[in-house]
């Protein structure tokens, strides 16, 4: 079973910030390559799910990774808390209308996970429930993979508890910061024990056909370099190309 703590959320000792940062920005040239391709081909699609605990660096990781993102191919979707209507229907009813359609790449901020990491911090329901829904999310992933060929990253962004808390009480102290803090991100630093218990359980009993990547989190340049170098090795892997013009030069 994997064991969140003995992950570090530290840097590489090899790898400097000023190198990390001239590789990501390699990495987002050739991203933005890539996408052309993914939007130009309209066969494939990539989805990139965030998760971490609050103030892991969900926010700034779509920041960074959008500034190589043509907006007409790539949306951003903020998971909040289910209305009563998505309340009303099967968990997974909201997700399904925000996957990606063909040539895109979609970005979920928090996910269809939320419905299992909550009940279980919160112990809402029974482990025998949070295994059935977690069987079907997997079912769920392999059918949009297969259906519309859709590529899944999911990334868990990992801080320790010494800097989730400094980043809470930055939110409190810097006026530019104020808008980000919220009373409940005090309610997850008390339970963040329980949401990494709640983490490790999700990777354990999740099938690796879709494989969490642990991102170690507490320095944000590090964070940033790792996921544009996951994100361009997936669209390399995807085997992108533009479509071939029926028409040839000459024929007009």
């Amino acid at each position: 079973m994997i064991k969140l703590f003995e992950y570090s959320t530290e840097p590489d000792e090899d790898l400097s910030k000023e190198k990390a940062e001239e590789l990501r920005l390699k990495e987002l040239e050739r991203i933005e390559e890539l996408q052309i391709r993914l939007f130009a081909g309209k066969k494939k699609s990539l989805l990139i799910i965030l998760q971490g605990v609050d103030a892991s660096g969900k926010d700034g990781t779509v920041k960074k990774l959008f500034s190589a993102l043509n907006p007409l191919g790539c949306t951003c979707k903020a998971w909040k808390a289910p209305t009563p209507e998505e309340l009303s229907r099967d968990f997974l009813w909201r997700i399904h209308k925000e996957l990606p359609q063909k040539g895109w790449i979609q970005i979920f901020n928090r996910s269809h996970y939320e419905d299992i990491l909550v009940p279980s911090v919160y112990e809402s329901l029974s482990k025998d429930k949070l295994k059935e829904r977690l069987e079907f999310i997997d079912s769920f992933e392999e059918f949009v993979s297969k259906e519309n060929h859709t590529h899944i990253l999911k990334f868990f962004l990992h801080i320790s508890q010494e800097e989730q808390i400094k980043r809470i009480e930055e939110r409190l102290s810097n006026p530019e910061k104020n808008w980000k803090f919220d009373p409940s991100d005090l309610e997850a630093h008390k339970n963040f024990k329980k949401y990494l218990n709640a983490y490790e359980w999700i990777f354990s009993h999740s099938k690796d056909r879709f494989p969490w990547v642990i991102i170690p989190s507490d320095k944000k340049w590090y964070r940033d370099y790792l996921i544009a170098k996951s994100v361009r090795k997936e669209l390399e892997d995807m085997d992108l190309k533009y479509p071939k013009l029926e028409v040839q030069p000459g024929e007009i």
